[in-house]
């Protein structure tokens, strides 16, 4: 049986990232989060703050034979703006900033290198901002949160902010989408 692997990406607001990942082949879990700040199980409101350091993040449970740390690295850069500090689209504050925290050696040398990767290719005109850095905790985000968009497809954040997300995933990714139940 496939060992699991597990990442932990902060691209801005949860919700967007868990919309796009949750229908990428290869993929088994994705649960929204909390991780990067000084507060034990800190609530929505509090990381809202900005008081508690902590990034909104996804943690993506992945079948490495089906789907590379790198693979899915590359989605998560497709996904959000790698060159906006501490923001994404409307979502302002140190909790929608960009980072990789990774679980081990090998996915932090695979993210820098696709980092330069990126940069190396002038994928953006402005500079990368993403940060790469260890996982030291992942607290769940609250329950009503999660399959925030699949349950609530037609709310004008989902249909202005998070469609627009899955939908360029979906064009540029068709062959690697989960098949259709």
């Amino acid at each position: 049986m496939p060992k699991t692997e597990v990442a932990t990406l902060a691209g801005g607001c949860f919700w967007c990232l868990e919309a796009v990942f949750e229908q990428l082949r290869g993929v088994e879990k994705v649960v929204s989060g909390y991780s990067g700040g000084q507060a034990p199980n800190p609530s929505y409101r509090q990381v809202c703050s900005g008081t508690t350091g902590h990034a909104e993040v996804v943690q993506v449970a992945f079948d490495p034979q089906a789907l590379s740390f790198r693979d899915l690295l590359e989605v998560f850069f497709t996904i959000h703006d790698p060159t906006t500090l501490d923001r994404q689209g409307p979502d302002e504050g140190t909790q929608y900033r960009s980072a990789v925290f990774y679980h081990t050696p090998e996915q932090q040398a695979t993210a820098k290198q696709v980092l330069a990767d990126i940069a190396a290719a002038r994928l953006w005109k402005q500079p990368l901002v993403t940060q790469v850095v260890p996982l030291q905790a992942f607290y769940p985000a609250e329950d009503y949160h999660r399959e925030y968009y699949r349950r609530n497809t037609y709310q004008p954040y989902c249909q202005v902010i998070i469609e627009p997300k899955v939908a360029k995933f979906r064009k540029q990714y068709l062959a690697k989408l989960k098949p259709s139940p």
